[in-house]
């Protein structure tokens, strides 16, 4: 049985800010995969790595509270500051705190975002994919940048799920966990797919998800999934 890939949802987020730099660095510390990270288009065309369209309040630059990240400049958004202090990077900042050790798979989201962001994952000398609930802009990938390997994020069952990867020009699965189960691992290899699961941080359920086989789980937790997983591969003893 194949090791899954560890993915660190939003970064190692339950030991730093989500998507912030220092949460992807602890990633890297704690033996991550790849990291998980969504990502939206400024005003001026910059893409910025952010979960929510509209930044929360920042004391260091009250006018700009509850304003959304595509109304906002890239130099405006340079103002708002995160917990701990931390701001909100580019796509670009992260892809150069990584390299090529460990995969980004990049969540596209907001308008326009698609044609500015694979651009720069298609120059990344690492390894990258990109996902989206919206499978108009996977497909939407697809034209723009073949080489970019691409996937459909799910929080239901499909009666289809290979016809629904074929629509986007996708080839992985990002199914929420509560939806995973052996029929639909086998029906996505089946057809040549991987599937990424999210979001799973208990023990017992990532423990389920390794004996499904699927390829890879986006945790908050990289230490304890990393535990689960390899417990769960661990021969048991003579």
């Amino acid at each position: 049985m194949p090791r899954p890939e560890i993915v660190a949802h939003r970064g190692a987020s339950r030991e730093a800010p989500e998507n912030t730099i220092a949460a992807f660095a602890r990633a890297l510390e704690l033996g991550a995969n790849g990291i998980e990270l969504d990502v939206h288009k400024t005003a001026d065309g910059a893409v910025v790595v952010h979960h929510d369209p509209v930044p929360k309040p920042c004391a260091r630059a009250p006018d700009l509270a509850w304003r959304p990240i595509s109304a906002l400049t890239l130099k405006e958004m340079r103002r708002l500051t995160l917990p701990g202090g931390n701001a909100i990077p580019t796509l670009e900042e992260v892809l150069e705190l990584v390299g090529s050790r460990l995969t980004v798979y990049c969540e596209l989201k907001g308008a326009g975002v698609v044609e500015h962001a694979l651009p720069l994952l298609a120059a990344h000398a690492g390894r990258c994919a990109v996902h989206a609930f919206d499978h108009r802009v996977v497909a939407r990938a697809a034209e723009l940048a073949p080489s970019v390997p691409r996937g459909i994020l799910l929080v239901s069952r499909l009666v289809d799920t290979s016809h629904a990867l074929r629509s986007a020009g996708a080839s992985i699965l990002w199914p929420e966990r509560g939806f995973v189960d052996d029929e639909l691992v086998q029906e996505v290899h089946g057809a040549g797919g991987q599937v990424i699961v999210w979001t799973a941080n208990d023990p017992f359920d990532i423990a389920r998800l390794v004996k499904l086989g699927v390829d890879a789980i986006c945790t908050d937790d990289v230490g304890g999934a990393r535990v689960a997983a390899a417990s769960t591969l661990r021969p048991a003893s003579a």
